[in-house]
């Protein structure tokens, strides 16, 4: 029962509840940032996509030259790099990281961001060029004769690409979404499926539908990471009055127009199911199970992962192992206050979290 633990860095301070300051890219940000999270004993760190914000290959190249064991998740949308040129970019990256690379693969929820960027495919078609690109880099890491590809939406002829991963057989490949879609590209191609965080029992049932998509194809299991945004306090009293603190900085930030999501621009439109999975859960209750808390999903849109898990760290560690108990085998958290909250996860959060692992690893073993 390992757990790998998730954060989230960017090229400057920012969140729903601090403006943005300062150049787009502060290499000084991203490189405390970054050390941060590896001291803080994250496991690897997300660089987010999107249409307005830095190119994360060249993030995570900038922040891996500056840690030594954090591992890198960098985003990115098929549909702009060729998958044999992206192949070869991700694994020259996980040469020079000595295989600290890891790639999430987004379809792309939302017609209006895809189309900033030239994209005018459906999300029906945006799922199947998804499948085909990770069928291509899969092989493209591991092919030791040459290959070609005649799909829908990639052909080509004779490829053998001669820089490899350093990690073998291949990089990890995440894939995310909760419509049906979604369920049958992620169960067949990722070893990974990202959801945003919702009540336990909803949960359970999303991760159900996954498993029974890979059973459909004879195909093994990925493991499933949930996204958090933890909200702690020296007691629960306090965490709960930081809560609403957050929540009334957000709605007013909201309200003058400012991004909800905290990374690029909101789009307007129909939101992605995970979004409206988050605001049927804030519709029915504000709070769930142990420490589930929805209002700020209800706030803004839920744009990007943005249910919290409120209270002390004793109380939030708990709330999280709920979720490794039914099968969670990735837990992505970031915070409202990014740099300060990394820091207080590595010193309160992260090591209750690791120790009911490691206590739940014994009990399995001895039973």
């Amino acid at each position: 029962m390992s757990i790998e633990i998730v954060g989230l860095i960017s090229t400057a301070h920012g969140s729903e509840i601090h403006a943005p300051t300062g150049p787009v890219v502060d290499p000084q940000y991203v490189e405390q940032f970054a050390q941060a999270h590896e001291k803080s004993d994250f496991d690897r760190v997300l660089i987010g996509y999107s249409s307005a914000t830095p190119d994360g290959i060249q993030v995570a190249a900038y922040a891996a030259a500056h840690t030594d064991r954090l591992n890198f998740l960098i985003a990115h949308r098929p549909g702009f790099v060729f998958p044999t040129v992206a192949a070869r970019m991700f694994a020259t990256l996980d040469q020079f990281s000595r295989g600290r690379v890891a790639v999430h693969v987004i379809s792309g929820a939302s017609d209006a961001e895809q189309q900033r960027d030239g994209d005018y495919l459906s999300k029906a078609d945006r799922y199947g060029r998804s499948r085909e690109f990770m069928q291509i880099i899969k092989q493209a890491w591991t092919a030791t004769e040459p290959f070609g590809y005649d799909g829908k939406f990639y052909k080509f002829e004779d490829f053998l690409a001669q820089i490899k991963p350093f990690q073998q057989p291949r990089i990890p490949v995440y894939f995310g979404g909760s419509s049906d879609e979604a369920f049958a590209v992620g169960a067949a191609e990722s070893d990974v499926f990202a959801f945003f965080g919702q009540p336990l029992e909803q949960m359970a049932a999303e991760f159900d539908k996954v498993r029974a998509a890979s059973a459909a194809i004879n195909a093994p299991v990925p493991g499933f990471s949930v996204s958090f945004r933890p909200i702690l306090g020296d007691t629960d009293e306090l965490a709960w009055k930081r809560a609403h603190d957050i929540l009334g900085a957000t709605q007013e930030r909201v309200a003058a127009g400012a991004g909800g999501g905290g990374i690029g621009r909101r789009s307007a439109g129909e939101p992605s199911v995970g979004s409206k999975r988050q605001l049927e859960a804030a519709a029915a209750s504000e709070r769930h199970d142990r420490a589930l808390w929805t209002p700020l999903a209800a706030a803004t849109g839920a744009a990007g992962n943005s249910t919290a898990l409120v209270g002390t760290a004793e109380t939030v560690a708990e709330a999280l192992l709920d979720y490794v108990d039914i099968g969670a085998t990735t837990l992505l958290m970031r915070g409202y206050d990014p740099y300060d909250d990394a820091v207080d996860y590595g010193r309160e959060l992260i090591p209750l979290i690791r120790e009911g692992v490691a206590k739940r690893e014994r009990a399995a073993a001895a039973s």
